[in-house]
């Protein structure tokens, strides 16, 4: 713990002298001293919350924050171009992994901006415009990741398990949003009305920060509980800590399925309406 007979400042100059406890201690000191600056009105929250994902990438690895294969939108290469297109429309992603007879034999990345420009011109073949695919394994430090892509100019790298199978994928926006928060993208919900969507299927569609009044009124439940204003933070208070994505949580008569998340926070989760049991 930081020494309270100490000025920040001087608590600040000690991490820049050798100390005699281990890197993990340090680095949790720092973040305390650093958060006692944010009480004091030195540095503001948002740069808090940087600072702190900084952190957290030099310790979080890609199994952390992938997206997991049954949730990708994938490509297969002997699709007509016709549905390739269709696809890519639909999913509304800038880059897809691309299959060729299994899964787990990713042939290379295809770029939507590619297949748009270029589709109508004569002799157009998909395989052509593919971009080379990067793997990378499961343990790979996301630090490092960043670095990767900041140097090879890259933005989506596949992740392969200890078995050489597909785990997922992950992208530079992935990683980013550990330390910036959540990035909205062109394919994220980004208006205030549509914080809640219905889906053909019946689920709800539901941004992390949606206000539970909001929701309430939406989907008729009663969700109230003191200091707790969105949906993300009652799944939250509930579960007693961030859950992971494709975990499933029963609140109530709702049942909550996490579809995008990350160790810090909750950004879009599926709502639906649980049977009601006879009695």
């Amino acid at each position: 713990m930081p020494d309270p007979n100490k000025s920040l400042l001087e608590r600040l100059t000690d991490f820049l002298t050798p100390q005699p406890t281990s890197p993990a201690e340090r680095r949790q000191e720092l973040i305390e001293t650093l958060r006692e600056a944010q009480s004091e009105g030195l540095i503001d929250a948002d740069a808090l919350s940087m600072i702190e994902g900084v952190f957290q990438v030099g310790q979080l690895c890609a199994r952390d924050i992938l997206v997991p294969r049954a949730q990708i939108d994938w490509i297969d290469i002997n699709l007509s171009l016709p549905e390739i297109i269709k696809s890519v429309i639909s999913a509304a992603h800038s880059r897809f992994p691309v299959f060729e007879g299994s899964r787990d034999n990713v042939i290379g990345t295809l770029l939507a901006k590619d297949l748009l420009r270029y589709s109508n011109e004569k002799d157009f073949q998909v395989r052509d415009w593919l971009r080379p695919a990067v793997f990378i394994p499961e343990s790979k430090r996301l630090s490092v990741l960043l670095r990767d892509f900041k140097d090879n100019r890259n933005h989506l790298a596949i992740v392969v398990d200890e078995y050489s199978g597909i785990a997922g994928i992950i992208t530079i926006e992935d990683v980013l949003e550990q330390i910036v928060g959540d990035i909205e993208d062109e394919h994220d919900v980004d208006e205030e009305a549509d914080n809640l969507i219905s889906l053909d299927n019946g689920d709800i569609r539901v941004k992390g920060i949606t206000e539970l009044e909001q929701f309430n009124e939406t989907l008729g439940t009663k969700f109230q509980i003191d200091g707790i204003e969105t949906v993300a933070g009652l799944v939250i208070q509930h579960l007693g800590r961030v859950p992971k994505m494709g975990e499933h949580v029963e609140i109530g008569d709702i049942e909550f399925e996490v579809q995008r998340a990350d160790p810090r926070q909750i950004h879009i989760l599926l709502a639906r309406q649980l049977p009601k049991t006879a009695g």
